[in-house]
């Protein structure tokens, strides 16, 4: 009999199976689509051209999951951009952001912007450095029933309070900004030019279908800034293979501990015996026993759609029901004939820029109006556009002169409003992206060779992402630490025993980090220690 079935093969999926497997158990990964990745897959998208599909750039990605798991070993290799992002602002200016430039490219705007970047950068990188701590940790987790079962949740609230407690007073109100306040009003209070506020504020609407003034905003900006590539904090980078191959070398190192993994095996139900998950039952019908199961799922889909509702507590239920997803995403990839010639810094040949994250949004009020547009119209009419060209970095995923680029664009609407469908839109949206990209770099529409489209319905069809929310979940505070997903199951556990989740929908949340997968691994294994135990004693 099988120890554990992991459901899901993404990637959080395949850390949490390769930990199991390490400590000795038999693990099978169930994956629906063909091929294991989750979201973070490599495919051909037009002829002679590959890309990741929906996640496209790398730093979240925990280093103890890279170092454990030796995805290096397995064929992974990570080079980070030379740039970090490039603003092209119109036809003449932009700004550059990266290691040792940002200072001079922000002082052609505001000297005292540029003299403010330092401390800016130590105020991030107390509250990321907090971050970076927790992401490994259990939460503490609100448990019923007397003190015996809450003193070690106390404990664990108390050591992270003690953590809190060695901040200087300065930067515990700066933590307490970051956790409650708007990117925007954050940004505001820091510098005065247009452009860095907009350089800085893009990360507070990056799969956060909201405006940088929304309070909460800033957390998100934060979430995406505790990362590191080869070791460098905060840097972002690109996977050599596209994300795939982040994915591919998790699926070897799994199998090398024995998992065994299933491709085009979707599951239809989660088998339950007097209340304790058992297994689960295939979409074609087949019945797999197991001692625990571990979901990879979103957590709504998980409790919606697999679970017998009659097995879960009513509020639960209904909370899962309400579980807030929907990130605004529209996600392209393009296969180009050369490079954008941008009317700011022209040229097609291969340069810095175009090796960076290229931020089609000028400013915080750009980002406001098109998060408003969406609301109102189903998508922004000036859409906030990130453009990535991964094969300056990496020639295998385009014919020599030849590229491709990953378009990750903001606002639309998960949900079209008056009932209409992204099937009948999604075209003329990915119009609209090129034509704006193009606005920026004249030769961008006339060098799109072939395209592949992204909507949030197809977003969710593919990978399961409801609303096309690369989170799983929205980052807001009624849905993030201990609350994600709920309160009383912040510990990966939910309330039928022996099935857990391990997906991005728990914490420490979204982006390809690995940490839910390593974290829930961890529990699994208390609770089946602890029946080891028990049974031991028992006989």
């Amino acid at each position: 009999m099988r120890d554990a079935i992991v459901v899901g093969g993404g990637h959080n999926g395949l850390v949490c199976a390769f930990y199991l497997a390490r400590a000795g158990l038999k693990v099978t990964v169930l994956e629906r689509r063909g091929v294991v990745g989750g979201a973070a897959v490599t495919e051909e998208f037009h002829p002679g051209f590959r890309n990741s599909v929906a996640s496209y750039t790398v730093s979240l990605l925990n280093p103890k999951v890279i170092r454990e798991m030796d995805l290096a070993a397995h064929g992974l290799r990570v080079v980070e951009r030379p740039l970090s992002n490039f603003l092209p602002l119109d036809d003449a200016r932009y700004l550059k952001l990266g290691a040792g430039r940002t200072a001079a490219e922000v002082a052609k705007f505001s000297q005292r912007d540029a003299d403010r970047l330092d401390a800016y950068a130590q105020h991030l990188d107390a509250a990321a450095d907090l971050l970076r701590a927790l992401v490994l940790e259990t939460p503490p987790n609100r448990v019923e029933g007397g003190w015996l079962g809450a003193l070690p949740e106390l404990l664990k609230a108390g050591r992270i309070g003690k953590r809190l407690a060695r901040l200087p007073l300065p930067a515990q109100r700066g933590l307490l900004d970051l956790f409650t306040k708007s990117a925007g009003d954050v940004l505001d209070g820091w510098f005065e030019s247009t452009p860095i506020k907009a350089a800085y504020g893009f990360d507070s609407v990056v799969g956060n279908y909201a405006s940088p003034y929304t309070p909460g905003s800033a957390y998100v900006l934060l979430h995406h800034v505790f990362g590191e590539v080869n070791g460098k904090k905060g840097a972002w980078g690109h996977a050599i293979g596209g994300m795939g191959a982040i994915t591919q070398a998790m699926a070897k190192a799994a199998r090398a501990r024995g998992v065994e993994i299933r491709t085009d095996c979707a599951v239809s139900e989660i088998l339950l015996d007097k209340g304790r998950a058992t297994g689960v039952v295939t979409a074609k019908g087949e019945r797999l026993a197991a001692r625990v199961v571990v979901s990879n799922l979103n957590p709504r889909l998980l409790y919606t759609r697999l679970v017998d509702p009659a097995a879960l507590p009513d509020d639960f239920l209904r909370r899962m029901r309400a579980w807030r997803c929907g990130s605004g995403t529209f996600r392209m990839n393009v296969a180009l004939s050369e490079l954008p010639d941008f009317s700011c810094l022209p040229g097609t040949e291969a340069a810095e820029h175009h090796a960076s994250g290229i931020i089609i949004a000028p400013s915080l009020q750009y980002m406001e109006r098109a998060y408003h547009d969406a609301r109102a119209h189903g998508w922004a009419r000036e859409p906030i556009v990130e453009l990535l060209i991964p094969s300056t970095l990496d020639p295998t995923l385009a014919p020599a002169g030849r590229h491709v680029a990953s378009l990750f664009c903001q606002h639309v609407a998960p949900e079209l409003p008056g009932g209409a469908s992204w099937d009948d839109h999604r075209e003329r949206v990915a119009d609209l992206m090129i034509d704006t990209v193009d606005r920026y770099a004249p030769n961008f529409k006339r060098a799109v060779l072939g395209r592949q489209i992204m909507s949030p319905l197809d977003l969710e069809r593919s990978f399961g992402l409801v609303g096309g929310d690369i989170f799983h979940g929205a980052l807001g505070l009624d849905q993030l630490f201990s609350a994600r997903p709920m309160l009383g199951h912040a510990d990966y556990r939910g309330p039928v025993a022996g099935l857990y989740t391990c997906g991005a929908g728990t914490h420490p949340g979204g982006g390809v980090t690995g940490a839910p997968g390593h974290n829930a691994a961890r529990e699994v294994l208390r609770d089946v220690a602890r029946r080891a135990r028990r049974h031991g004693a028992g006989s």
